[in-house]
């Protein structure tokens, strides 16, 4: 009993299982050290990639952005194959392992691709026209992409939960070691854009491509020797198999026995063996999506074992899995509001880039100029700068005035978020409304690397709506995650963060379908989206995300109306129903 308080002191806990021990804390300068660089590295290659199209492999600017929102897009859809290798064959450890070198390797070959000049056009010369990418270039330039889609797959499903998995969940110092990881998580998240959208950025665009690629590979090389330092006390928690296949059982298994009826009496004979576990709370059985209640009727042919567990669950399922897969398909149609709200949320990789890259971004003095990618660090400061506040005088407030302990409830953080955005690109339209107007009557102060004249617009009138932009994630993007997370069974919350990535996801897809279609209607000169922003009617693409924003906030409002919490299925109260915005 000493020796076991002994080692809890020390940052040492011992588990109920004697095979495994927790270092705690002992482990996290590897862990977050490997997270803080990777986010450095990772972070620093994406954010100027459209500048680097479009200046360096002189792709069109439209093209360039139908490219990152299906690279964008592909890297959070990868999240789903990376959490189902994760969990059903490698585990986290050797995942994140193996997705960290092949991150590696794809900075790498960006890197490459400028520091070579066979693996990029050469450079424009005044008054000739610039050449495209080669073949060659572009196959180059495209397996560094999928080297970072197959990384980041494998990342960002596994880096939180591996670092929770070093604290003992059964202790009181566990628990408070994986709440603090979390804090350090976003933190570290937080300098590590913040870094990478000033300094790295700058160097990218005034000083070297090549130097501002090699910085982030760099970066890298420090999270993998970080990671693999640790190797000795990690907690290697082994695969136990995907909450996929229970998914897959339960609709095969329902479908098996579709001839059989339900009765309604309470008393049915359905498959409800004692539940044993202590991390996973018992879910009670609900009325919702009956049919599946079918795949737990015992019938003359199903076997259950002496330990009453079911022989072949892809016949017979228990109530609880039935009921895991419910929580998934209530959850379905409020996830799907995610996916218009983040083609807004996307236009801030690309097309406000290309506003300022089109404005006068001089700043003070006019030998410094901001760069073009660095204006997402607004969104960011609006993010950090208002989420203390809403902790520590907003959600007091919200108690006192509405008698809640969490002041205002999940969903309807995410209306307030899906409000806000729309407002966003409003404020985005009429900005951009003025920046054009400046450009075609008044003096313009140069060329864009585009091809478009520079007006003397303020590049700094883009700051409000970038600003709307980081209250709305404020709101919505972590009013998501929370959801997901506590409506989620315990075992199922790898699932929860591909849904979250998913999408992101499909958000890129649609936004680069939507961006293309506009762009075919209009033609090269007469489109909304024209090359040349001045040519274009970019006010009226935000516009119409506008629109769509409260299609989707009503359609939201109908979702949320009908959604039923997990918690509340022990009641049978009408409470169980949350009121959104």
């Amino acid at each position: 009993m000493e020796d076991e308080q002994n080692n809890v002191d020390s940052g040492l806990e011992i588990s109920d299982a004697p095979a495994i021990k927790y270092y705690g804390w002992r482990a996290m300068p590897y862990v977050i050290g490997n997270e803080t660089f990777e986010k450095l590295g990772g972070i620093a290659t994406a954010s100027n990639l459209l500048v680097y199209l479009t200046t360096v492999f002189h792709i069109k600017s439209i093209d360039a952005a139908t490219i990152l929102n299906v690279f964008n897009g592909t890297t959070s859809l990868a999240t789903v194959v990376g959490a189902f290798i994760s969990d059903a064959f490698l585990g986290r450890y050797k995942t994140l392992g193996f997705a960290s070198v092949i991150t590696l390797l794809g900075m790498f070959v960006i890197m490459l691709t400028s520091a070579i000049p066979a693996l990029h056009p050469p450079s424009c010369l005044q008054g000739t026209t610039c050449s495209g990418p080669t073949p060659m270039q572009l196959s180059v330039l495209a397996l560094s992409f999928l080297l970072l889609v197959i990384g980041a797959g494998g990342i960002r499903p596994c880096n939180l939960a591996f670092g929770a998995d070093q604290f003992n969940p059964h202790t009181e110092s566990g628990k408070k070691g994986i709440s603090s990881f979390f804090n350090w998580y976003y933190f570290t998240f937080t300098i590590a854009v913040m870094i990478s959208s000033t300094f790295i950025i700058y160097i990218q665009s005034n000083v070297s491509w090549t130097l501002g690629l090699a910085i982030p590979a760099i970066m890298m090389l420090i999270s993998c020797i970080f990671f693999f330092l640790g190797t000795n006390i990690y907690v290697k928690v082994k695969p136990e198999g995907s909450p996929f296949t229970n998914f897959a059982q339960v609709l095969v298994a329902a479908i098996r026995k579709r001839c059989y009826q339900l009765s309604n009496d309470p008393k049915q004979s359905l498959f409800n063996p004692p539940h044993f576990s202590s991390l996973i709370s018992k879910l009670s059985h609900t009325n919702q999506f009956r049919y599946l209640d079918k795949a737990a009727i015992i019938t003359t042919t199903d076997e259950i074992k002496p330990d009453a567990s079911s022989a072949n669950q892809w016949r017979l399922c228990s109530i609880q899995q039935i009921e895991e897969v419910k929580c998934l398909l209530r959850i379905v149609p409020i996830w799907s509001t995610g996916i218009l709200y983040y083609i807004g949320m996307a236009q801030q990789s690309t097309y406000v880039v290309l506003q300022a890259m089109q404005s006068d971004r001089h700043l003070g003095s006019k030998n410094f100029e901001i760069p073009a990618g660095s204006f997402s660090i607004f969104s960011l400061l609006a993010l950090t700068i208002w989420l203390p506040i809403y902790e520590s005088m907003v959600i007091p407030w919200l108690r006192k005035i509405r008698k809640r302990e969490d002041g205002i409830t999940l969903l309807q953080r995410m209306g307030v978020g899906l409000v806000i955005s729309v407002l966003a690109m409003i404020v985005s339209g009429l900005v951009e409304e003025r920046r054009r107007s400046a450009a075609l009557h008044r003096p313009t102060i140069g060329i864009s690397p585009t091809g478009g004249s520079i007006s003397s617009f303020s590049s700094l009138w883009l700051v409000p709506q970038l600003l709307l932009s980081g209250l709305a994630e404020a709101f919505n993007t972590i009013g998501q995650m929370q959801f997901y997370y506590s409506e989620f069974p315990e075992h199922m919350r790898s699932v929860a963060g591909c849904l979250f990535f998913c999408n992101v996801a499909l958000s890129n897809y649609f936004s680069g379908l939507l961006v293309t279609m506009i762009h075919r209607a209009g033609g090269e000169d007469g489109s909304w989206l024209a090359g040349d922003l001045n040519k274009g009617r970019l006010e009226n693409f935000y516009y119409l995300i506008a629109g769509i924003g409260i299609l989707n906030y009503v359609y939201f409002l109908v979702c949320s109306r009908w959604y039923k919490y997990k918690r509340s299925e022990l009641s049978e109260k009408g409470s169980s129903f949350e009121q959104p915005v």
